[in-house]
């Protein structure tokens, strides 16, 4: 290593603290035979568009050939023109991901082109985007494969037709999920990727190191580590239709179909385009001529009313007359040769583009205009069919939230973040549990939780994240994260590792707990949901400090980990845990509850009251069978309490089931219905719909888990879901069955309303047992069909 290559990784080493080596990660034995490259004269720091290329030759068509692939911020592998993986999977610096891709599907006999275009979004990165500096590496997984390896028998070239378009969004909403692209074509690096390219001028690629991988003596920098995800799926997809068209005539079938749209010379044309739902896709726009000609391609979810005037408000997510368009665009401009073609390097959000015409003196030609949507290759294996329509559209929204909320990490919204936060992804995973049983995307958001964790004990409140920021309440929601995985996925093991975790999360939170165990001063971001009478969203404190919410959440903390410390871990730790717990609960009791009211009090002053603090009373117990009920009903009817937003409803109904009403759950869903009439394709993040900033958060996908978990009523009911416990809140329902994945097969079920009768069909996978729950008489279940009439 160069000494100014060495001197620059030490100091990103001072950035934050070493992670502890962990069990599942095995130590390297060695350097690759492969070097991280950049181009030559490059600081690798500024924002910069780069291809990188190399021509193997091969006597016959391999039947396997295995690579490693990665680079800093992003690339794009291409094979003879082909793309073949996108990534990395994003990381932090000390789990930094490479793809283990399989090249023969596109090789042949002879000579091929393997062509990476990588970039460095820089200073304009999303917030999710880590990184060190420009850089590109792979290597063959096997010495048969070594050809492909990178050093300076591979080469470079800048392409100087890219430019950043940062974001400005104009109704101050906060955004960090990277910039647009300024693309003059006269400048660009013309077919770069395809196979026939001269390639002749470009320069020979420059070695920055060696490929370390993680646990390696001087592993600094990129500490390499297999992604333990999926490629994300690529899907080719049409733009159905346009909406309103200024400047110029739209033929027949554009863009549903390909077909040629002419823009005169001279001319400013304007098009609405509507993909009519919500999507995550690259954007092609293929088109010709045009010479010195304008384009601009502006993505956003909805139409806004008036910008300068209503800021973000939206109202009929359907309408376009009387309505505008902001938000992150593209920019291009034609060189006038025919076959020019422009796809966004990353993917882009949209339901409508904006598209911009702006001629010289040379017409310009869209020969074709269409997306490729993306996302975690996530499988519907879930079943629900019932006698209320409304279910299945409820369903089909929230799949599609929780999809466009997946890919490479779980995502609070794709349009305005793209962050991993730890509240947001506790209610996507059971989304994803109870909706496909694919866990690998969750595992690896447990990881990165993990990785994130400070030497204060507590974790970040979002990982990847360049910009650290703490949720102090999110690490308590992490252990939630823990005991989910851990009561429906069949691997105790994986849990067990993280417990350390687990215990330096409630080491902090006892430096701040008083002698009685309510906690006082607690620092950092205390957020519990977006109430409007709430600052910052946060927990409101008392005269003395005091909070309910933040005391209820630490004994819910408490308790799931006293249950998997005395199963996994350690009992003196689980004895520890149980203590705290009953003395946090004693206190909540005494100091909280207001009899007068007959409900606990947000804090000691007892003036304001919430959903929240109810709800998690009866959820941790402290609200007890005799009092739960009652409180239950003021939920709903006391309107003088501070409401749960659509996130915090999670809560809300799992506490109004608790308490024994549960049949009447589809009445609660009044905040989803008014997402479907303002014509919403996924759930929007705020309960304000109007003014909501995000269209798109899975936090409000919680119906996909509730129609199975309380209104068929399958549930957990041991560690790893080897018992079952259903119990089902049918309400108005006459006829309802479904399915779920199960760790070992599917759990289905079936209610038949017949006369007086239920006819009740359940079945169980193989080794599974269970009960069911029917108006507090218990029955038992054996795996396989079980059968009866109630």
């Amino acid at each position: 290593m160069k000494p100014i290559i060495t001197a620059f990784f030490l100091a990103l080493l001072c950035l934050r603290p070493a992670l502890a080596q962990t069990p599942d990660m095995a130590m390297a034995t060695g350097p690759w035979n492969a070097y991280w490259i950049s181009a030559r004269g490059e600081t690798g720091r500024d924002y910069g568009v780069f291809y990188f290329r190399k021509q193997i030759d091969l006597s016959a068509r391999p039947s396997a050939f295995f690579v490693n692939v990665s680079a800093d911020n992003r690339y794009k592998l291409y094979v003879n023109g082909t793309l073949v993986s996108c990534g990395p999977a994003r990381g932090d610096t000390y789990f930094w991901n490479y793809e283990r891709v399989d090249l023969a599907p596109y090789l042949t006999a002879g000579k091929n082109i393997l062509t990476a275009q990588v970039w460095n979004e820089a200073e304009y990165r999303p917030e999710a985007q880590i990184s060190l500096r420009t850089g590109f590496i792979m290597k063959g997984a096997t010495a048969a494969e070594d050809i492909v390896n990178t050093n300076t028998s591979w080469k470079v070239i800048r392409d100087k037709g890219y430019r950043p378009l940062p974001v400005n969004l104009g109704y101050g909403a906060y955004y960090v999920a990277g910039p647009g692209e300024l693309i003059d074509e006269s400048k660009a690096v013309k077919k770069a990727v395809t196979k026939d390219l001269d390639d002749s001028q470009w320069d020979q690629a420059a070695i920055i190191d060696a490929g370390k991988p993680k646990g390696m003596s001087d592993a600094f920098g990129w500490m390499l580590v297999q992604s333990q995800i999926p490629q994300m799926e690529r899907t080719y997809q049409r733009i159905p239709s346009v909406r309103k068209a200024v400047g110029a005539d739209v033929p027949a079938g554009f863009p549903a179909t390909k077909t040629p749209l002419i823009v005169p010379a001279n001319t400013t044309a304007t098009f609405i385009l509507d993909q009519t739902y919500l999507t995550n896709a690259y954007l092609t726009l293929n088109f010709s001529k045009g010479k010195n000609a304008g384009v601009s391609l502006t993505y956003n979810e909805s139409m806004f009313d008036n910008l300068k005037k209503f800021g973000n408000r939206k109202g009929d997510r359907n309408a376009v007359e009387g309505k505008e368009l902001g938000g992150r665009k593209d920019s291009l401009m034609a060189d006038g040769t025919n076959g020019q073609s422009f796809t966004t390097m990353y993917w882009r959000t949209f339901r409508y583009i904006k598209l911009i015409v702006h001629t010289a003196d040379e017409p310009l030609v869209i020969d074709d205009i269409y997306g490729t949507s993306t996302g975690y290759p996530f499988q519907l294996n879930a079943k629900l069919k019932t006698d209320n329509p409304e279910m299945q559209q409820m369903l089909d929204i929230g799949w599609r939230t929780a999809r466009m909320d997946a890919i490479e990490t779980y995502m609070d919204c794709p349009y305005y973040e793209q962050l991993q936060y730890i509240g947001d992804t506790r209610i996507q995973a059971m989304v994803s549990y109870y909706n496909s049983g694919d866990d690998r995307l969750m595992r690896n958001a447990i990881n990165l939780m993990d990785h994130s964790r400070l030497g204060e004990g507590i974790t970040l409140s979002r990982h990847p994240s360049f910009s650290p920021q703490i949720i102090t309440t999110f690490s308590l929601w992490y252990i939630g994260v823990l005991h989910d995985y851990w009561m429906y996925r069949p691997d105790a093991d994986f849990i067990k590792r993280k417990l350390q975790g687990e215990r330096g999360v409630l080491d902090f939170f006892s430096r701040y707990q008083q002698a009685d165990g309510s906690l006082k001063k607690v620092p950092y971001w205390i957020f519990v949901d977006w109430c409007n009478n709430w600052g910052g969203g946060s927990a409101p404190l008392g005269n003395k400090g005091g909070s309910s919410i933040l005391d209820l959440q630490l004994l819910m903390a408490y308790q799931q980990a006293a249950e998997m410390e005395a199963k996994l871990g350690m009992q003196a730790f689980a004895t520890q845990y149980a203590a705290k717990a009953a003395q946090l609960k004693h206190t909540i009791q005494a100091k909280y509850w207001d009899a007068g009211k007959g409900l606990y009090a947000d804090n000691e002053d007892k003036k304001q009251f919430s959903q929240h603090a109810n709800s998690l009373a009866i959820l941790t117990g402290v609200a007890g069978k005799a009092v739960a009920p009652a409180i239950a009903r003021k939920l709903l009817s006391d309107a003088g309490l501070t409401q749960c937003t659509i996130y915090f409803k999670y809560y809300l109904h799992q506490a109004l089931t608790q308490a024994g009403l549960g049949n009447d759950y589809l009445k609660w869903l009044d905040i989803w219905r008014e997402d479907i009439k303002l014509g919403l394709t996924t759930w929007a993040e705020m309960s304000n719909v109007p003014a909501s900033r995000s269209d798109c958060h899975a936090w409000g996908s919680s119906p996909n888990i509730e129609f199975f978990r309380i209104v068929l009523g399958i549930d957990s009911y041991a560690p790893g879901f080897k018992k079952v416990r259903i119990e089902p809140h049918l309400g108005e329902l006459k006829s309802a069955s479904g399915e779920i994945p199960h760790p070992d097969g599917k759990i289905g079920v079936s209610y038949q309303f017949k006369g007086k009768v239920w006819d009740v069909s359940l079945n169980l996978p193989k080794g599974t047992s269970g009960v069911f729950v029917w108006r507090g008489k218990q029955i038992p279940l054996n795996a396989g069909l079980n059968s009866f009439k109630l």
